[in-house]
């Protein structure tokens, strides 16, 4: 699927490239040609003289240029309820939030989703997923309101439309008021596919289906959600195997672990991502590898909430797709996915591999071509190759934090935060010199703030 001979076209020059393609190419010094919204050519050296309908040349010396990174786990809502329960382990930060979180209006959730998309972009994302699961009886269009705050971020996006039905009365978590009954989640949730998911190669929309966590959903919701995703032809996505209290309560619910109860419901397969998969056997990683399920990955989340270390190294070698997450920011409030691109190696060589676990390569996959598969879109994202769409990111490396650090890829994930000079998303660049083109930061910043006091104000009314 090339692109038009007549598109315009944007040559970078002189960058160190890694492409994360499937031989991780890289270039000392290189060009990118971006034709419309496809990556036409690059490679070493110079870009290929008498281009035709060049608009823009970059000098990239001292950047390293990446695929644009892929977040395969967030809830956006929660950029108005940062810094609470911050001593809490999953089970008692859920029960504390909770009753705050089911108080959400569409407004709210506009804000929050731009926070947090501000956020991610700005630091290198270029594919951001939510998934949103909260929905409160006459709070609005709240899915139409996160697809739109990313839409005007310039930000290839899935949503995964969540759903609990499964409340304190049935033995879950979310209080009653916080639910949506199993036959008003399925059909909202189809509802949203067919208005929102486009199919198509360079889709900036797509929509999964996500019912929420096993303790906050029925069997039948699990079960007639992944009917539904393959009916429609999307993505299926849910929580699982995230703490040890999660294990005990599928024991104690359905007789079996996470795992075997996912697979027991269809929930498990090639078109299914599963978010943390901290507590994993050997069967389970096997299961996930045979049916190749897809596995978020969200160091900082985890460590946050005192969850554990997930067996990346062993899932990898197994054959299990896996990509990175930021996971909510009331559980990762930082909000960025490049510095997950450092917590994941340093936490993952805590685990039994010790310094063998993650290196600085695989690290940058994990963020990269591993988020594109584990969302579906491997064949046009995820590693900068001729025909696939131009999204990608320079990073400065020749300043103060990184100079000194001899390879490049070492530099962006051993080394600090890298700034972006430049991210482009579909060939349109969205961020220039660590500030977003797209919209204002600091009306983001100060809508955010309002919302978030306003937030409190009616949980505390209760």
């Amino acid at each position: 699927m090339a692109a038009p001979s007549a598109a315009q076209r944007i040559v970078i020059e002189n960058a160190a490239i890694a492409t994360v393609d499937a031989n991780d190419t890289e270039y000392a010094s290189g060009y990118l040609v971006v034709a419309g919204n496809r990556i036409e050519s690059l490679g070493a050296g110079k870009a290929p003289e008498n281009l035709e309908n060049v608009v823009r040349r970059i000098d990239a010396t001292g950047h390293l240029v990446t695929p644009g990174l892929v977040n395969t786990h967030h809830h956006f809502y929660q950029w108005i309820t940062r810094g609470l329960a911050t001593d809490h382990n999953l089970f008692d930060w859920l029960v504390a939030l909770y009753p705050t979180w089911a108080r959400i209006d569409e407004q709210m959730v506009r804000v929050a989703a731009q926070g947090s998309l501000a956020m991610m972009a700005r630091g290198g994302v270029t594919t951001a997923m939510d998934h949103h699961y909260v929905f409160p009886k006459g709070s609005g269009d709240l899915s139409g309101a996160i697809i739109g705050a990313a839409s005007e971020m310039g930000v290839r996006f899935t949503l995964a439309r969540g759903s609990m039905d499964r409340s304190e009365k049935d033995g879950g978590l979310p209080p009653d008021f916080a639910v949506e009954t199993t036959e008003g989640a399925l059909a909202a949730t189809e509802e949203t596919v067919k208005k929102f998911h486009d199919a198509s190669f360079d889709a900036m929309t797509q929509v999964a289906v996500a019912p929420c966590s096993p303790f906050s959903i029925s069997t039948e919701l699990l079960r007639e959600g992944a009917a539904l995703g393959r009916r429609l032809g999307v993505r299926m996505h849910t929580h699982g195997s995230e703490t040890v209290e999660e294990e005990k309560f599928c024991h104690e619910l359905f007789g079996m672990g996470p795992t075997d109860y996912f697979e027991s419901t269809g929930f498990l397969g090639e078109d299914v991502w599963m978010a943390h998969c901290v507590h994993m056997n050997d069967s389970d990683i096997a299961a996930f590898a045979r049916t190749k399920t897809g596995v978020a990955h969200c160091p900082s989340s985890n460590a946050r909430l005192a969850a554990g270390i997930a067996r990346v190294p062993d899932m990898l070698k197994a054959g299990v797709p896996v990509g990175l997450g930021v996971d909510g920011t009331a559980s990762n409030e930082s909000g960025e996915l490049h510095t997950e691109l450092r917590n994941a190696l340093l936490i993952n060589r805590l685990g039994a591999h010790r310094e063998a676990a993650l290196n600085a390569r695989q690290a940058l996959r994990l963020g990269t071509y591993g988020g594109a598969q584990v969302l579906g879109r491997a064949d046009n994202i995820g590693s900068l190759e001729a025909g696939k769409l131009a999204d990608f990111v320079l990073w400065k490396i020749d300043g103060l934090g990184h100079s000194s650090i001899a390879d490049p890829v070492t530099a962006i994930v051993f080394g600090a935060a890298a700034p972006v000079t430049a991210s482009f998303v579909n060939g349109k660049q969205i961020v220039e010199n660590n500030r977003l083109l797209t919209v204002d930061e600091d009306t983001i910043a100060r809508d955010a703030r309002t919302e978030a006091q306003r937030l409190a104000r009616i949980a505390a009314q209760g």
